[in-house]
């Protein structure tokens, strides 16, 4: 994500004591200890992706995803991972104010086109659906395939190189970083950047991020 420049949040859950001695930049220092009263911090956009690193992280995973953010995830690994992973750490005094700001993305399809595509199909294109398998049982959009993000990369041969593919997920989130996958191995695609709610009779309703 900090390589393709893509919006997130990064919370830092230690002490800010113990933080200074070494943090991921860009984190902002939110101690695990007053988590449960900083709601009012974090974006009003509920599709921000937020990840969160240090002791209590799974606790902090609860209470960020009860709010309602539903791109919530723990780093995995944490401090000890990105350092393994050659990522490299600032010192000093960390931010203290979440700063959120969606920016316009390459591959997006309008939603407009979408819709179209959704309603009426197209011989050149297929929707693929990267969801997880439990999202897909509560409703899928008519006709579109089904492979989850974290399967992509080994299922890729599923799919066919002589159409487009267009991606959606819930939040435009792992549609994203579908599309760049694909587009890595060779694939003609683009995704959906908003958000879809779909039901059990594969209506949908897409809301602007």
């Amino acid at each position: 994500m900090i390589e393709k420049d893509m919006a997130f949040v990064l919370i830092d859950l230690r002490l800010a004591g113990e933080a200074a001695k070494g943090f991921i930049p860009g984190s902002v220092s939110v101690p695990g200890k007053d988590l449960a009263g900083a709601k009012a911090k974090f974006p009003a956009d509920l599709s921000a992706p937020i990840i969160l690193y240090g002791s209590g992280a799974e606790d902090g995973f609860k209470t960020v995803r009860g709010w309602g953010y539903k791109e919530t995830t723990v780093l995995r690994g944490g401090l000890e991972g990105w350092t393994q992973a050659g990522g490299q750490l600032k010192t000093g005094n960390l931010e203290t104010v979440i700063s959120y700001v969606p920016k316009p993305r390459p591959g997006e399809i309008s939603i407009e086109e979408f819709k179209a595509l959704a309603e009426k199909g197209a011989a050149d294109k297929i929707i693929l659906d990267v969801r997880d398998p439990d999202e897909v049982a509560n409703g899928r959009i008519r006709g579109a395939i089904n492979i989850p993000a974290g399967k992509l990369t080994e299922r890729a041969a599923e799919l066919p190189k002589d159409k487009e593919i267009i991606t959606h997920c819930t939040t435009g989130i792992r549609a994203e970083m579908a599309y760049d996958d694909l587009k890595e191995l060779g694939f003609k695609v683009r995704f959906l950047n908003a958000v879809i709610q779909i039901d059990k009779d594969g209506k949908y309703e897409i809301t602007k991020k």
